[in-house]
């Protein structure tokens, strides 16, 4: 079962890297198919790193709440609209639990539907109303496991017309019919030859020996001889029709793969139907959904890396299994009911944590995955500059980069000069954007790693504005900005929101209007959160 390992919203390289290294070491230990996944569209600088590495960007999803594609629903036969009822009744006899069987067209998609019921209310009709129209004589010979008698020029596409069983007994056992009728009849060669005389529409002969005689005979009549007796031919008879005649074909309640259990459920308890078709994207029918499947639907496996934050994380976490969490930020409010592997460690890098595991499985990452997780740990640790930076971290990264063949400080180079600055301020913020609960607050914190700072403070007034619109929709307390410059080895914070929480958090006598630059500042997790913990709580 397929096991996503994903990284916060709006993700950064250190996410976004570790979620493809963590799911390439438990492939390579022989687990369950781990699959790296993202939450958001990529930074200028992961989508570079990513390029400059060889690999491609992880599948993007919204949500892990379960999906029809998560149920182990039913596969039944899909039946062609031509095949006759009588072999949708055989396989329903062959499928006893199933309720219902799609019907489909060529291309695959839903024609229709049948059920038991529907086969038996035209069993019932055939008593009430003997008349047979348009069987394609094909299905008539297959299900009386009959022959054509005529000669071979003579061709016959469909049967139809009023079923009679001819018997022997007192009076004219043909009274009444006419060239619209079908005729079922034994050892009777008076009867025959009546009924060719008349021009009935179909001959059928049952369990006798008269169909050598017959065989080879010029007639506008199909004469057809078969092993059966007469009651069991009849039956049969009937039971030649297509299936797509007395198929369910309108007001017709079907689900996708990709519909949330959740939604299906709440149509399903306001449905009587037992059984409903399931389609692909390309509205192709792949199984059928029955009321018992709702009852204990497989959950989405998943990893959270790089947080383990709710309001950071994948929606519908809480319908998913949480199998496991590696981290190197504060404990949040993630909770499960059942114990999950969990790695929280004081470290500037989740990466440098996967590479550790790597290390203690006598396992190393190959070249290229090696590079990107080394590039991983100098973005997060702002080559080596945030005060979340350990030995460890430092340690790793020239170790991974050995491995790579890479100088770490050219890579660092590289690392911060991929981002563009040519974005529009909306862009910009939500590039690397993470809401935080402290208390009763609730804050927003945007950070912006550059070479040089200097190229973004005269779009101030536009950050700002874009700023305030979003602590506006978002109800927030406070949102900031921080602008943090590598070389400077500080930040330029922008901020809106109350002016004295600043000064108080950071220690500073003045603040200039929604500005202040503070040295030392680059953590977010470390230094910026912590600091307002304190005044918030």
């Amino acid at each position: 079962m397929t096991t996503y390992v994903c990284g916060h919203r709006n993700p950064d390289t250190d996410s976004v890297v570790a979620a493809i290294s963590y799911a390439n070491l438990c492939n390579m230990l022989g687990e369950n198919d781990y699959v790296p996944v993202r939450l958001g569209h990529l930074n200028d600088e992961t989508a570079f790193l990513l390029k400059r590495f060889g690999f491609q960007p992880p599948a993007m999803i919204s949500s892990v709440r379960t999906q029809i594609r998560d149920v182990e629903f039913d596969r039944p036969p899909m039946l062609a609209s031509s095949v006759p009822v009588s072999h949708a009744w055989n396989m329903m006899l062959d499928y006893p639990n199933l309720s219902l069987l799609p019907i489909i067209n060529e291309d695959e998609t839903l024609f229709g539907l049948v059920t038991g019921t529907s086969i038996a209310e035209n069993d019932m009709r055939s008593i009430q109303t003997p008349i047979v129209k348009d069987v394609p004589v094909f299905n008539v010979l297959s299900a009386l496991e009959g022959h054509i008698m005529n000669r071979e020029e003579d061709m016959f596409d469909t049967i139809s017309g009023e079923v009679l069983i001819a018997l022997p007994g007192n009076g004219d056992p043909l009274r009444g019919i006419g060239p619209d009728s079908v005729v079922l009849c034994g050892n009777q060669s008076e009867i025959v030859e009546k009924a060719l005389e008349m021009k009935v529409n179909c001959v059928i002969l049952c369990q006798c020996d008269l169909g050598e005689k017959y065989r080879g005979t010029d007639s506008e009549t199909c004469i057809i001889s078969t092993p059966l007796d007469a009651w069991r031919a009849v039956r049969l008879l009937y039971l030649s029709t297509p299936v797509s005649r007395i198929a369910q074909t309108a007001d017709i309640l079907s689900f996708h793969l990709d519909d949330y259990l959740d939604d299906v459920r709440e149509l399903v308890l306001k449905n009587r139907h037992r059984s409903y078709p399931i389609l692909n994207s390309q509205e192709q029918v792949v199984g059928t959904l029955s009321r018992y499947h709702l009852l204990q639907p497989r959950r989405k496996r998943i990893v959270l890396v790089d947080h383990n934050e709710l309001g950071q994380s994948v929606a519908g976490l809480d319908q998913a299994e949480l199998v496991g969490i590696i981290d190197h930020h504060r404990l949040a409010d993630v909770q499960t009911g059942y114990p999950v592997y969990m790695r929280n460690e004081p470290v500037g890098s989740t990466n440098t944590i996967i590479a550790t595991m790597f290390q203690e499985h006598g396992l190393m990452p190959g070249e290229k995955l090696a590079g990107l997780m080394a590039a991983a740990i100098i973005s997060d640790t702002v080559m080596f500059k945030s005060p979340t930076t350990t030995q460890r971290d430092r340690r790793m990264a020239e170790r991974l980069a050995r491995i790579a063949g890479l100088d770490p400080e050219k890579l660092g180079q590289e690392v911060f000069s991929a981002s563009s600055m040519d974005k529009s301020a909306d862009v910009l913020l939500k590039t690397d954007l993470k809401e935080f609960h402290l208390g009763e607050h609730s804050l927003i914190i945007s950070q912006i790693t550059t070479m040089d700072s200097s190229s973004m403070l005269p779009r101030k007034e536009e950050l700002l504005a874009e700023m305030k619109e979003m602590k506006d929709n978002k109800k927030a307390d406070m949102v900031l900005l921080m602008i943090t410059d590598v070389l400077r080895e500080g930040t330029d914070l922008l901020f809106q929101g109350e002016e004295e929480v600043i000064r108080q958090a950071f220690g500073l006598r003045e603040v200039g209007a929604n500005h202040a630059f503070i040295p030392g500042l680059v953590s977010r997790k470390k230094q910026m959160v912590p600091a307002l913990a304190q005044l918030w709580g």
